[in-house]
């Protein structure tokens, strides 16, 4: 039960940092704690670093393969072509990584219109003197 709590809150975490910047246009102080982890995702698949969540994940269950979790559980949703068990070939790692800052920096892109359309409803919303 402790290996699939780690692989939901792996889950979650890849969620988060795939889309989280549409939480920051509704909450932009989640930015803090979005584009480190952005950075942090896009670190682990382009260079293929260690990932804590997934060395948790062989102490949760050490039956499991011995694979990350991006190959074993996404990568056959997500390119079932791509997805040869146990391996993320350096170059799916970076098109990952690219892809993740890619939609990352659209999304924040439109950052600065999502603020100032708030400010402009606050402003209206403000009673009058």
């Amino acid at each position: 039960m402790l290996a699939e709590a780690v692989v939901l809150a792996h889950f979650l975490f890849v969620v988060f940092v795939a889309g989280g910047a549409l939480l920051v246009l509704r909450w932009p102080r989640l930015a803090w704690l979005h584009l480190p982890a952005v950075a942090w995702g896009a670190a682990v698949a382009i260079w293929q670093l260690p990932c804590p969540l997934t060395e948790l994940e062989f102490a949760a269950d050490p039956s499991r393969p011995e694979r990350g979790f991006l190959a074993r559980l996404l990568l056959p949703v997500l390119y079932p072509e791509l997805a040869n068990p146990g391996v993320l070939s350096p170059g799916v790692g970076v098109a990952l990584g690219a892809a993740v800052l890619l939609v990352n920096a659209v999304l924040y892109a439109f950052l600065p219109r999502a603020l100032r359309r708030r400010r402009r409803r606050a402003g209206l919303a403000a009673p009058a003197p």
